[in-house]
This record gives structure tokens, sequence and C-alpha cells, in this order.
């Protein structure tokens, strides 16, 4: 996956993000001394850092919207589908029910009042009948230590369709290989895919769409270095599935196979414009960030080994496709490669995805066309069942 840590690396240098000044300059080290010292600037503990930089637990807020409290108050700014690329309708996003091409199944807006009229739950019929407060490491996990602000944090309590919330339950995420339910955006629960960066789980599993897999990763490597500290306590409570994603440990946090799937998707989709305008929404209403947006090259200086053994395959596709003619020619090109491949993927330099093909067709042998690209440079990434890669690409 180095090739893909560089995409990040390179995307990240084109984002402008409302970072405060100094807000990392504690952040020197590598491994999980790195880990430690991020916590240290995100939590709510006066470490010798500016004041302004805290933690500050807003709550987890009750009832409906016209409570104007916790949780709810945070979505009405960190959620709201306005200058990210989607349908612009200053409805509330929803990573479970979102569709970023289409139609949404929904109409969420944070103003309308609860239950049935596509605000705040109160009844679950249905997809698309109202959103409530969804913890990404589900809070089925941490009922017995029903600590603040662990319950509290938009950093990794996401709204979400309240059917599909119930759907994934306590499931771990993870690719499926098949379905037993899919929402209307493509969200997915089944059988997890027990091979490739997968490989080592045989159980049910929840994976999100391509668009948001590096959202939910980022968040949950957040959960993992902002209560680092309150693990302990956090792994003696009760056992339901998603258990089986972490390893007992303060410092690695998760099993061989979840941090795979974590950092594989951290790497496969990067930050996105949503990612970094939710990231500085949440840090006006709560005083801290998640670092794996500002600075998503901290992923992999932390969980080093993974990222390496990650590699050996994209390292082995890299050297088996080639791109021509590139700069392209009439605004296309032909990118040929020894493995099938399962995406191609443009992004420009703001890190916005440009094209998508999922399941690309041959035009010959172990060749795919790629056309319709507007002038520019662009990073491409490339992608088969275990591996990715990303290739500079210039179209005059």
């Amino acid at each position: 996956m180095k090739k893909n840590f560089t995409l990040l690396l390179v995307l990240t240098s084109f984002l402008a993000l409302a970072q405060p000044a100094g807000y990392y300059n504690a952040a020197t080290g590598t491994g999980y001394a790195l880990k430690t010292q991020l916590k240290k600037i995100i939590d709510d503990v006066n470490d010798g850092l500016s004041p302004e930089f805290l933690h500050i637990d807003r709550g987890y807020g009750s009832g409906t919207n016209t409570n104007n409290n916790g949780l709810w108050t945070a979505y009405k700014t960190t959620d709201r589908d306005l200058g990210i690329g989607y349908e612009n309708d200053n409805t509330i996003v929803d990573m479970y029910s979102e569709n970023p091409n289409a139609t949404d199944p929904y109409n969420y807006n944070y103003n309308t009042a609860s239950s049935g009229n596509n605000g705040q739950c109160g009844t679950y019929s249905g997809e698309g009948d109202c959103y409530n407060r969804e913890h990404l490491v589900p809070q089925a996990y941490f009922s017995h230590y029903q600590i603040d602000p662990m319950k509290n944090d938009p950093n990794f309590v996401f709204p979400t369709d309240g059917k599909v919330n119930s759907i994934r339950d306590n499931y771990p995420f993870g690719p499926v290989s098949v379905a037993n339910y899919t929402s209307g955006n493509g969200s997915k629960r089944g059988s997890n895919v027990n091979s490739g960066y997968s490989a080592g789980y045989n159980n049910t599993v929840f994976e999100p769409i391509d668009e948001f897999k590096g959202d939910i990763a980022r968040s949950v490597l957040y959960f993992a270095t902002r209560y680092e500290d309150l693990l302990g306590n956090f792994y003696t409570g009760t056992n339901v599935r998603s258990k089986d994603m972490f390893d007992g440990s303060s410092d690695k946090v998760f099993s061989n196979t979840f941090l795979n799937i974590l950092i594989t998707w951290h790497l496969q989709d990067p930050v996105s414009t949503k990612e970094i305008i939710r990231n500085n929404a949440i840090y006006a209403f709560q005083s801290n960030r998640n670092p794996y947006i500002d600075h998503p090259e901290y992923v992999c200086q932390i969980w080093s080994a993974t990222c390496a053994n990650l590699s050996s395959d994209s390292f082995a596709l890299d050297n088996n496709i080639t791109i021509y003619p590139n700069p392209a020619l009439n605004n296309e090109v032909y990118v040929t490669a020894t493995t099938e491949l399962k995406t191609i993927v443009l992004y420009n330099v703001n890190g916005q995805i440009i094209q998508e093909i999922k399941n690309p067709s041959k035009v010959e042998n172990n060749t795919y066309k790629v056309s319709n690209l507007p002038k520019g440079f662009y990073l491409m990434q490339l992608g088969t069942e275990n591996a990715s890669t990303t290739k500079k690409l210039i179209v005059n």
C-alpha cells in the first residue's frame, strides 16, 4: 500500500485544512509513541497545551431537535449536505443511506420534528423514516462503561438511518462476500470475505459503500487514539460481536484482520472534502480534531508494520500496470494490467473523485479504456481484489 500512502501525502499537500496554528506541534514521535502524543493533543486534559485545544464534552443530548443539545446540536453543522459535492440540499448526510451520485432514499432535515417525518428517530419502520446516533464502535461494546465523552463524541458518533443502523447492529465492519441485506445506497450486511486483506474472520460484517470506507476507518482509528487510556475498562465489557475487532491492547488496539481492513480502507479512500468540512465543524463545536483527517500519513507512521505487510501486494501490482499514452491523447488513456482490476478511480489535486469505474470492462485481453477525461493533472488509483496502486496522469 505504499503507493496509496503516497497518494495521501500528495493529496494532503493540496488540501487547505483549517487547522489551528501549533495544534500538532507535540506530534514528533513515531509508532505507538506518536499515537500517545496525538491522544494528549485531542483529549480533555491540559498537558501543557493551549486550553483552546482541549476536548469540550457537549453531552449526548436527548429528545427532539427542539431541545437543541448534545449530538443533535453538533449534527446541525457537522453533517449537512453543503459544499461537499452531493445534492447540496442542506439535509443530513447519512453514510449508510447517502447516495453520492443519485437521489437519496431519504430527505433528513435537522429542523424536522422526530419520528416518522425524516427527522430524529422515534420509529424504525423502514429506511428513510428517521435518523439516529450511530456509534461506529458500537455502544453495546461499552454499555457497562458509559463514560463521557466516549458516549458523546461526534468524531465517531454519526447520524445514520435508524433502520439501517439497526440492521448494522453491533457487527464489525468488513467487506461482504454474500449480502443478506442491502440498503438504499448499497451498504451491505453479510458474510465476511475471508481472503486477501480481510482474511481471518468467518462471521457477519457490515460494509459501507466505497465513498465512506475511509471516513469510517479514520473515525474508528480516532476512537482508538482518543480513548487509549480508557481501553482497559472498555475491554472488560459485554461480549458482543464487535469485540472481534480488538486485540485487548492499548497500543495496537485492533486484531490483525480488522487493522488490515481499517488501514486498507483508509488508503483506498483518501480524505474527502466532506471529511475536512466535518472535521472543522467538530473543532468549532468541541475544540478537538481527528488527526487522521488532518494528517493521513500518521496512520502508517503509527501502524507501520501493518502498512508494510499490506504494501507487498501493491508493489507487485505497481510493477505490472501501465498507463498509456501519458500525457493522454484525445481525452482518453489505456490501462494494461496482468491482474484483473476491480476499480479505477481518478482524483484531482483537491482529492475529489472525478471519475470512478467499478468492475471495469476490458477492451481486449488485459487492457482497459478510460475516456472523457478533462484536461488537468490527476492521480489514478487502480485496485484489484487485494491490492491497490496509484499512478500520475496528465491530460493535455
